[in-house]
């Protein structure tokens, strides 16, 4: 008892070494599975961090999480063995070597060799192995009874046979040269709002909007509504405008150039607004390609430009656009 109070020099974090320590000599974790080795099994897989960095609380919190769950299975008459896998695969373990390397193509990787580029990647997971385990089996969570390497082609193939893998469209990196997954695709997106006539935050990388006119079929004024994106490149695949029915909507014709636009009526101060320049015809402009908008100065100034560029030839609820094409 003497060796478990320590008084006022007492430590939990060291005492819980010193239980751990024990658990470790006494073999505890495998003589638990030892005796229930004949109880009805309670599968768990658990999924690790990325073999590219130690865990964060994150990762400690969901695997206490976890912990609970496997817990209360082997406390009620299951057999629960705990398999800890690694994810020693994929993009994160690749990125971090091109990066030391300085490898900038799949070139450079076949001039290394594909062997020497496998033993890379190998020595920063198998670095990371022992501080990683240690923080797992010091956490609180559980005591592992084996690591395991998994198999993910493998059970890629056995999916595939027995048909329970879909295809999809998946994101590629040109780069890279190789499909990414959902958290690949999105490690490096950065969430950028800079739109052109106003600046909503500072970011670092600039995002401009652009504003697209979709022509009314068989609109007897030839009007168009009016779309905002930062995305351009994902209109091809669009099947369809949305519109809300409880918004009220505008129909308005720009003074000088006489395109006819539809857009709701709170969003009508941010149309890109002109004033006739000198040398066109007519004063006539595209004025949604215009790269002369009046980006600066207060938001009445704005909207009285904006009233100066436009003409409200109708008002409607957003309920009657439905179906429009």
């Amino acid at each position: 008892m003497d060796d478990v109070c320590e008084g006022k020099d007492f430590s939990f974090p060291k005492q819980e070494e010193k239980v751990l320590q024990w658990w470790g000599e006494i073999k505890a974790f495998e003589t638990q599975l030892e005796r229930t080795k004949l109880l009805p099994e309670y599968i768990f897989y658990d999924g690790p961090p990325f073999a590219t960095g130690l865990p964060h609380y994150g990762h400690i919190l969901a695997g206490t999480i976890k912990d609970v769950v496997t817990r209360y299975q082997s406390m009620h008459g299951h057999h629960v063995t705990r398999r800890f896998g690694w994810d020693c695969h994929g993009l994160p373990v690749e990125y971090e070597i091109d990066k030391k390397l300085g490898i900038k193509t799949r070139e450079d990787v076949l001039k290394m060799g594909i062997g020497n580029y496998n033993e890379e990647c190998r020595s920063i997971v198998t670095r990371l192995f022992n501080p990683e385990k240690g923080i797992v089996y010091g956490d609180g969570v559980t005591t592992w009874r084996e690591w395991v390497v998994g198999r993910s082609r493998t059970l890629r193939c056995i999916a595939l046979e027995k048909e329970e893998i879909a295809g999809k469209v998946m994101p590629y990196s040109t780069g890279c040269k190789t499909p990414l997954s959902n958290f690949e695709a999105n490690s490096n997106y950065k969430f950028l709002c800079i739109p052109i006539f106003f600046t909503i935050s500072e970011q670092e990388v600039p995002d401009p909007e652009i504003m697209v006119a979709f022509p009314i079929v068989d609109d007897p004024q030839g009007a168009a509504f009016v779309a905002w994106t930062t995305t351009p490149w994902t209109l091809p695949s669009n099947l369809a405008l949305c519109v809300n029915a409880n918004f009220v909507y505008v129909k308005v014709r720009n003074k000088f150039n006489g395109n006819i636009y539809v857009v709701a009526e709170s969003r009508l101060s941010e149309l890109p607004f002109e004033k006739p320049k000198k040398g066109t015809l007519n004063g006539r402009v595209n004025d949604l390609d215009s790269s002369n908008s009046k980006t600066k100065g207060s938001s009445g100034g704005k909207s009285k430009n904006v009233i100066d560029t436009y003409e409200v030839l109708d008002k409607f609820p957003g309920a009657s656009l439905v179906g429009t094409k």
